[in-house]
């Protein structure tokens, strides 16, 4: 489905409990234990809120650029080579350029993901 909103400008802002209540898609956390809702995606930076369910997880993948991981509530488990981090509202992870990681939450958590990519590389997330 393709996105009817900026993605990219000057200045956007954004309410994040309205984006994180958007992004709870019922039909796709039923189906994967995720959703996922792109925020921002202006040349190497992108930013996507991902909502994950009770049980919810996210198998281990890398990401080209630096990423955060900012856990707006509940609880996350991130592994990232081979260490375990448990994180809960309010905590930021940074992680590095391609180390692997995968991430869990026992009770359900909302969590904004940023990426900055090499500049031109095209770049995706989860």
């Amino acid at each position: 489905m393709p996105i009817e909103r900026p993605l990219a400008g000057d200045a956007l802002r954004f309410d994040l409990s309205e984006e994180e209540r958007r992004a709870r898609d019922p039909a796709a956390l039923a189906r994967t234990g995720r959703s996922a809702r792109t925020l921002l995606k202006d040349g190497p930076l992108r930013m996507t809120l991902i909502v994950l369910s009770e049980g919810g997880e996210i198998p281990m993948h890398h990401t080209e650029g630096p990423m955060t991981l900012h856990v707006l509530r509940g609880d996350l488990q991130v592994r990232v080579e081979g260490v375990e981090y448990e994180l809960g509202g309010g905590d930021l992870l940074a992680i590095g350029p391609g180390a692997a990681h995968a991430l869990a939450s026992g009770h359900g958590a909302s969590v904004l993901l940023t990426v900055a990519f090499e500049a031109g590389h095209g770049g995706s997330g989860p």
